[in-house]
């Protein structure tokens, strides 16, 4: 199963970032001073569940304990940012040295309250220049404030699915490039039956599957916080623009209230009757996980990939998107830290180990040596993603000290205003910015 981050999933992370906001354990006795050479035993907590993950990601401490065979790793999966902050909190032998996050919104809690520890001098001590090693937006989200207190282990890539036989149908050649292509497209492919759809062009609700502000608005290229880290959402016309098309969408294509009443019909996003996988919608937003996830289905959809699209005006930026991905850190508690750095290192700058990895989980990889492996297998319509995750103007979303708050907050506003709740957009805009720096500032 993939991992995404989705904001219907907030409560869990405002649980996290609550308990997080009370692990810093920054002040903790421990430190970079074991000796890595000696024998000794190192625990790795990471949250994959799914048997082929469990298995891809111990044949990859597996490897690493070849290469290192004084550092033994008891591996420890299933684990959740709610665990990872019990944990920090209550420090002890028990405490994880190694930790792996799905949670990317929170690694500007990780870093702010020094529960990870800050990896700039392992990588300088090894000369890793992460510029030069992984990717612009892995590089950002991995960071806060100039704290890398963590390292990207495998990336998530945001693209457009479609169905090529609804688009021939449709009498459409091609995948649209920019947002009036694709809402023209959405309307075509769209077809009405009774007070309903037979088949809908596009889910353009917040409630959609991967329909988020973040994934949406990322093709705007927003710039969320200024330079002095006030929410910069009322400022940036890049929010307006995207609010306002997603609303246009809305209303093109039925009004909230009929999309709302036919997507209360779709099946579960993670199982078989995905509504794109049994054809009740013609194009959707999603991950790099869809493509496998589609085929294991034994969907009959006849499944296209491409980018995005992107705003009339910035038609020369097509091929970016919205990218997230999987993080590893060291825990200030951990007294092996200099043993723990060898497994980091290893997972996410060891190219076949990345390949590796990548490959078993369908995930997009998380270094440029990894991208140009000869090693690295994967369907002709992966590439996508791949060409995605490299783009240097794809997008991510900024960390911030109280986690991803301000990304619920931007989210709750989308869903006040597609259902016409908040009619004067500019105003909301300028609301929830207030809303937003007030929590960080509380947070902080």
């Amino acid at each position: 199963m993939p991992r995404n981050r989705r904001l219907a999933a907030a409560g869990v992370t405002a649980a996290a970032i609550s308990l997080l906001a009370s692990a810093c354990t920054g002040q903790s006795s421990s430190g970079a001073t074991d000796d890595a050479s000696k024998d000794t035993t190192i625990t790795f907590w990471h949250g994959w569940s799914a048997p082929n993950e469990v298995k891809a990601i111990q044949a990859n401490v597996d490897a690493f304990e070849k290469a290192h065979p004084n550092i033994h790793v008891k591996v420890v999966g299933n684990i959740n940012d709610d665990k990872i902050g019990q944990a920090l909190r209550a420090g002890g032998s028990k405490s994880p040295d190694v930790v792996s996050s799905f949670t990317t919104n929170n690694v500007g809690q990780f870093c702010d309250s020094k529960s990870f520890i800050d990896l700039n001098p392992f990588l300088k001590k090894d000369k890793i220049d992460p510029a030069a090693t992984f990717p612009k937006t892995m590089n950002e989200y991995t960071q806060y404030n100039g704290n890398r207190c963590t390292l990207p282990l495998l990336g998530d890539a945001y693209g457009l699915y479609y169905s090529k036989g609804a688009f021939a149908d449709a009498g459409i050649t091609a995948p649209p490039k920019t947002w009036s292509e694709f809402l023209a497209d959405a309307k075509r492919l769209t077809k009405s039956k009774g007070d309903g759809y037979e088949q809908l062009g596009f889910m353009p609700t917040y409630h959609g599957y991967e329909s988020t502000t973040e994934h949406l608005f990322g093709q705007w290229s927003p710039t969320y916080f200024d330079a002095a880290g006030k929410s910069n959402i009322a400022k940036d016309p890049a929010f307006a623009k995207g609010f306002t098309f997603q609303k246009q969408m809305v209303d093109a294509l039925g009004g909230f209230t009929k999309l709302e009443k036919y997507r209360a019909g779709f099946g579960d996003e993670w199982g078989a009757k995905h509504p794109f996988q049994t054809g009740q919608v013609a194009m959707q937003l999603d991950g790099e996980w869809r493509l496998g996830m589609a085929e294991d289905a034994k969907s009959k959809v006849d499944i296209g990939v491409a980018p995005l699209p992107v705003p009339d005006d910035e038609a020369a930026s097509y091929g970016k998107g919205y990218v997230t991905g999987t993080i590893v850190g060291i825990p200030a508690t951990s007294t092996k830290q200099n043993a723990a750095w060898e497994l980091v290192k290893y997972m996410t700058t060891n190219t076949d180990a990345v390949v590796s990895f990548a490959n078993a989980i369908h995930n997009v990889p998380s270094t440029f040596a990894a991208f140009k492996s000869p090693k690295l297998k994967y369907d002709p319509r992966f590439k996508t993603f791949l060409d995605i995750a490299q783009n240097p103007d794809s997008t991510t979303t900024p960390a911030s000290p109280n986690g991803g708050a301000y990304l619920v907050s931007i989210q709750n506003l989308g869903f006040d205003f597609e259902k016409g709740k908040q009619k004067d957009l500019q105003a909301g805009l300028k609301k929830t910015a207030t809303e937003i720096d007030k929590a960080i500032e509380q947070a902080k």
